[in-house]
């Protein structure tokens, strides 16, 4: 019996060595594997309960970070909660620069940068505000759709360039410098992108990477601008606006971008469902779209709206829920399971 037994290993041993041959047999694979997930709880919530005196209902748009502040756009007014407490710190209603003041009406987006909050509205304007102080320091636009802007559904700034989304498909690019304490409502861009689809709906983008990347949930992709192409072509771009590279979905509508320490937040819907999803930034970047979280509730329960903002700041992912008037705030958890190869 025993002779017959390694009379039978003495084939057997020759075989196995073939196989892991064919099929990169190793050491590491008798050994065990870690496989990382990432998985959203819920946090906190900010709704109009949370903020003093509102009797309005909340209405949140675009959001930001700057300086563990968040800024949310609400309605006719911008909130200002402190990102770390989630305290309210205040109601901003009205643009105010010496003896002009302009009631904020219709906004649609937000963005910090440098010292500047950049507030979008659809009634034709940009409003440009000391971060500090909360003071006036220009508007561009002055209110009439057929002068700068038709309307404004989204702006992102980044590296000395203001990027505004208006009606349908443009984009209008702006360099920071050339709003100053005294320049005129009236600038004009010094280059235009093509958005391919759209109409009014709020836009979301971000910059990373030397890209403008914008959710382009009409067009069904996420939208690159390459930064040194668009200063390129600048000039040509006013007659002929610059296209977006893209990789084509079917069915999925990205409508939230911004990228954190790690991660490109987005949040993206698909038919009727909401997804939030995480993509690696190096991989996004890439435009290679493999989510390491995706998620359209929290652990099974209260299901995501309509996500028109997202942001992030260390372990918490901000997200403005318009659907659910509301900004749900969630930790994001890391877990490790080992998988032991017997």
């Amino acid at each position: 019996m025993e002779l017959k037994y390694k009379t039978s290993m003495k084939h057997i041993l020759p075989l196995i060595l073939v196989l892991c041959l064919f099929t990169n047999c190793s050491k590491d694979d008798l050994a065990s594997k870690d496989y990382t997930y990432y998985y959203p709880t819920e946090e906190a919530t900010l709704t109009a309960q949370n903020i003093p005196g509102s009797t309005e209902v909340f209405d949140p748009k675009g959001i930001a970070i700057s300086n563990e502040k968040l800024y949310v756009v609400n309605g006719n007014v911008l909130e200002v909660f402190n990102a770390i407490t989630f305290a309210h710190i205040k109601t901003i209603k009205e643009y105010t620069k010496g003896t002009t003041t302009i009631p904020l009406t219709s906004l649609t987006s937000v963005a910090v940068d440098n010292g500047r909050i950049y507030v979008g509205s659809t009634e034709s304007r940009l409003f440009i505000f000391d971060e500090n102080t909360n003071a006036g320091i220009s508007t561009v636009g002055n209110g009439q759709w057929w002068q700068t802007f038709v309307h404004v559904f989204g702006v992102a700034v980044k590296d000395g360039l203001i990027f505004v989304k208006e009606k349908e498909k443009s984009i209008k690019v702006f360099e920071t410098s050339q709003i100053t304490e005294t320049s005129n409502w009236n600038l004009e861009p010094i280059a235009k992108l093509n958005t391919l689809n759209g109409y009014t709906e709020v836009y979301s983008l971000d910059v990373y990477n030397g890209n403008l990347v914008v959710a382009g949930r009409d067009a069904k992709s996420y939208l690159f601008y390459n930064i040194e192409n668009i200063k390129a072509n600048a000039a040509k771009s006013l007659t002929t606006p610059i296209e977006p590279e893209k990789v084509q979905f079917v069915d999925i509508k990205p409508i939230a971008i911004s990228f954190g320490k790690d991660w490109a937040v987005t949040s993206e819907n698909v038919g009727s469902a909401s997804f939030l999803r995480l993509y690696p930034k190096g991989e996004f970047i890439k435009q290679h779209y493999k989510a390491v979280l995706n998620a359209s509730d929290v652990l099974g329960q209260n299901a995501f709206g309509t996500i028109v903002g997202t942001a992030q700041l260390n372990d918490r992912i901000f997200l403005s829920d318009n659907t659910n008037k509301k900004i749900r705030i969630l930790k994001l958890n890391k877990s490790t399971i080992s998988e032991q190869n017997n």
